[in-house]
């Protein structure tokens, strides 16, 4: 999508700090961090909006960027633990509307998820 930050940031269009990339995700650091590693993992290609609209055709690039957050936690230390979210919708405050996870850690975590 032409005006799809992410896409362009995935274009090379508006910089990032590269974390890890390959053939299906891009992951890099979130400019807004709310934890001391906060990573934004995303499909290359703009194919769902949100998890909403997730179907078993997506499984297997879900569970890849499920994979990639294990890789990507692992090398950043978060051996004591980490989060993986996706806000999916308006109310779930989603801002970007191409499927993304954030992948949290480094400090510990509040219980309170509203």
């Amino acid at each position: 999508m032409d005006s799809c930050i992410f896409c362009k940031i995935v274009a090379g269009q508006i910089p990032s700090s590269k974390v890890y990339e390959d053939d299906l995700v891009y992951a890099f650091n979130d400019i807004n961090p709310l934890a001391p590693v906060h990573v934004l993992i995303i499909p290359k290609e703009h194919i769902l909006a949100s998890a909403a609209d997730a179907t078993e055709e997506n499984a297997a690039l879900i569970g890849h960027v499920f994979a990639v957050a294990a890789k990507l936690a692992k090398e950043l230390g978060l051996d004591g633990g980490f989060r993986i979210v996706t806000n999916s919708g308006d109310d779930a405050c989603q801002t970007v509307h191409h499927l993304h996870f954030h992948l949290l850690g480094g400090k510990k975590m509040s219980e309170d998820l509203a």
